[in-house]
């Protein structure tokens, strides 16, 4: 017994002083080496969660010794005290270089974004087989080089492939030649917010140039980081903020010389702040008015004015140097082909929005994010296409439902696309539904639904009549689409997905083609 008792004793000894392995609890994986921000700012929480207290920051290139890792959470020491920050906020030592490999989105208007988050200013997009350099692999993000464009793409929408390696000696091969081109080719950047400091060098430190105003395009002579080059109207470059625009593959096409003019051709003709239909009038002018050009993106010329001022005007309203072409009215349209929109112009209504949230789905997704995520990947497509597209909130704004009639009338909309989610007490039902009010409007229903049909997998509830108010009072082709059933445990995870989004997008767009496409058949 007494020998039962001292063998007892001395395991227990033993396994206090580490001699004999005991299993233990730890849910943090130790680790070592230096992790570095990549977002601008970089919470360092006391926990690894959202929910837990901020207790510092790290500025964007701010570097700090890796702790320990939970999950998606990284411990590190940050000045004196030890705190925890997103992993996909930051890049370490252990992100596996992807250097020799090629990211293949395999699907459409897959967003490139500034930094590894899903609220992070998209700088561009890829289509489904578009190929880009993947750089490194941080988890759920992969790290690539599109064209002139470094970000961020989410990882399971991409295939990575090994690139050949290729002897010195060899000459470069065509499909190198094209990326080199594309690479070289300039794209260009439209200002979004009212006013934007143009700097000296990619840094808030940096002297100001001057500033742009918002609707001015420009051409990109080259990017670092998350800051855009611009070449500026007067032959300068300068930096600017890659959140506070839109990058495109359309350079500016700039004049022949700087005395070119075009000539007003009618009395009382727009001006406008873009290069858009629907945007907003700067000033009018009269027949015979020459206004000096500054450059030129699509159908539309970049003109200066007396006051120093830039604007746009539709080159069908107006003679430039020899171009004898008719052109009497701004309501003359270009002629339209099958599978294009030129000249039609196109509302979408991301539904709900600011205080009025719409459903939120048994996992606490709100409508009113799905809603304007699914409409801003819309809107590419159809401008796209090239249809003017206005959208009755870009941002988490409240739009009262008659003002988003008011905007469907004062365009003229030739259709109005309102997007939403659906809910009901029965979790079980599922399903899309495309709902008209006016007989004018069913055949766009019906397009839409069967474009959508085409795309998605959730149940098929047709097109049918809805009593709501953007349908009823809408003096337009108008459609109100759900796509899909919060209330629905499965759907809802489905619907939240990025690659469901991109679907339904495309869904929409194919069933507004097919749309206009039977238009010009009758």
């Amino acid at each position: 017994m007494q020998r039962r008792f001292l063998l007892t004793l001395l395991v227990f000894i033993l396994a206090l002083s580490g001699t004999i392995p005991m299993a233990v609890s730890n849910p943090a994986q130790a680790d070592s080496g230096e992790v570095t921000a990549t977002g601008s700012t970089v919470n360092v929480r006391s926990g690894p969660g959202l929910s837990y207290e901020v207790i510092g920051s790290m500025k964007q290139g701010d570097t700090a010794q890796q702790i320990s890792r939970s999950g998606d959470w990284i411990e590190i020491r940050h000045g004196n005290a030890d705190g925890w920050v997103a992993s996909w906020l930051v890049s370490t030592g252990q992100a596996q270089d992807t250097s020799a490999q090629t990211a293949v989105s395999s699907v459409d208007s897959l967003n490139i974004r500034a930094q590894a988050d899903l609220s992070s200013a998209v700088l561009s997009k890829m289509n489904a087989g578009d190929q880009a350099q993947a750089i490194a692999s941080h988890g759920d993000w992969t790290e690539v080089q599109f064209r002139n464009v470094r970000g961020f793409v989410s990882t399971q929408y991409i295939s990575l492939t090994e690139q050949k390696a290729a002897s010195t000696e060899d000459p470069p091969s065509e499909e190198y030649a094209e990326t080199a081109q594309a690479l070289e080719k300039l794209s260009s950047f439209r200002i979004a917010v009212d006013a934007l400091n143009v700097r000296a060098e990619p840094s808030l430190n940096a002297d100001i140039q001057g500033s742009v105003k918002k609707g001015q395009v420009f051409n990109v002579k080259g990017m670092d980081g998350n800051w855009v080059q611009l070449e500026l109207t007067d032959g300068k470059t300068g930096w600017v903020y890659a959140f506070y625009g839109e990058l495109s593959d359309q350079p500016v096409q700039q004049a022949n010389s700087s005395d070119e003019q075009v000539t007003v051709l009618t009395d009382g003709t727009n001006l406008r702040a873009q290069a858009s239909t629907s945007s907003e009038v700067v000033i009018r002018a009269d027949a015979g008015t020459q206004l000096s050009v500054a450059g030129k993106e699509g159908q539309w010329y970049l003109v200066a004015l007396e006051d120093g001022r830039q604007a746009y005007i539709a080159d069908w309203v107006v003679r430039a140097g020899t171009s004898t072409g008719p052109a009497d009215a701004e309501t003359q349209q270009p002629e339209r082909k099958a599978g294009t929109l030129n000249g039609l112009t196109i509302v979408l209504d991301p539904g709900h929005g600011g205080n009025d949230g719409g459903t939120v789905g048994v996992r606490k997704t709100n409508e009113k994010d799905l809603t304007l995520k699914t409409a801003e990947i819309l809107s590419h497509h159809l401008r796209s296409a090239g249809a003017e597209v206005v959208m009755t909130r870009q941002s988490d704004v409240y739009v009262d439902l008659r003002h988003r009639v008011s905007e469907s009338h004062q365009v003229a909309a030739d259709a109005f696309i309102s997007i939403h989610y659906d809910a009901t007490e029965d979790s079980t039902v599922s399903g899309f539904t495309s709902y008209y009010q006016h007989p004018y409007q069913q055949k766009l229903a019906e397009h839409i639904n069967g474009g959508l049909a085409g795309k998605l997998t959730l149940d098929d509830r047709g097109a049918r009549k809805g009593n709501y108010l953007v349908l009823r009072d809408n003096r337009q082709a108008a459609v109100l689409v759900e796509l899909g059933f919060l209330s629905n445990f499965n759907e809802e995870r489905i619907v939240s997905s990025d690659q469901f989004r991109e679907q339904a997008a495309l869904g929409l767009y194919n069933g507004i083609i097919s749309y206009f496409d039977s238009e010009l058949s009758e």
